[in-house]
């Protein structure tokens, strides 16, 4: 007779990533603590790579990381209300650029003085 799968078993559709997975971290009062990103709706995620190689490719090669099993990331991120875990994502956002002073504050910035023209 055949075995039913057990909740701790990983979604049949979604295989895990075989070995441990290179996971992005920053530091922390006591130690490192795992980076955590935003899914483009806006939930939260945890973010790991099968390899060094993407994960540099995605974040930079000075960004710190550990290596970590898909469950353990799982079970370190579901205190704070994060249960998804992305592999290996393919899209980042653009660097962040600075914003100008009040800029999507509603409040009126002083626009900036246009350059007098020199002909000739």
């Amino acid at each position: 007779m055949a075995e039913l799968p057990s909740d701790d078993d990983p979604d049949p559709s979604r295989p895990a990533p075989a070995g441990p997975l290179y996971v992005p971290v920053r530091p922390g009062h006591r130690g490192c603590v795992v980076r955590l990103f935003r899914t483009p709706p806006g939930g939260r995620t945890a973010v790991g790579f099968t390899t060094e190689h993407r994960l540099t490719a995605a974040l930079g090669p000075h960004q710190p990381w550990i290596r970590l099993a898909a469950p353990a990331l799982r079970t370190l991120t579901a205190p704070l209300g994060v249960t998804a875990v992305t592999v290996d994502p393919r899209f980042t956002a653009p660097a962040a650029t600075r914003v100008p002073p009040g800029a999507g504050t509603g409040r009126p910035t002083r626009p900036t003085p246009a350059l007098p023209l020199r002909t000739g």
